[in-house]
């Protein structure tokens, strides 16, 4: 997992959570309402999520949990647990 450098991309994993169909997600550092592209590296599949959350925690290793709607967005429901590209929009 890296850290959000200059140009506003990371990658590491993400997971998903609750039963929300709106296309939320949370994050440890970003602001709350911050744009960011999701891709799912293993099938390309991407979705613009809003900030609205923190976590996940530290000690899990994940970069980010998605609401259940962008979770089936990125096609990631079966397997719960997805490599992952974010891109803060601008």
């Amino acid at each position: 997992m890296r850290r959000l450098g200059p140009s506003r991309e990371t990658s590491g994993t993400a997971t998903y959570y609750g039963r929300s169909a709106a296309l939320t997600a949370a994050h440890r550092t970003l602001p709350f309402g911050a744009k960011v592209r999701v891709t799912n590296l293993r099938n390309g599949r991407s979705v613009l999520v809003r900030i609205a959350d923190r976590g996940p925690k530290a000690w899990t290793g994940r970069l980010i949990d998605l609401s259940l709607g962008a979770a089936r967005a990125l096609d990631m429901i079966t397997v719960g647990v997805a490599p992952v590209r974010l891109l803060v929009e601008r």
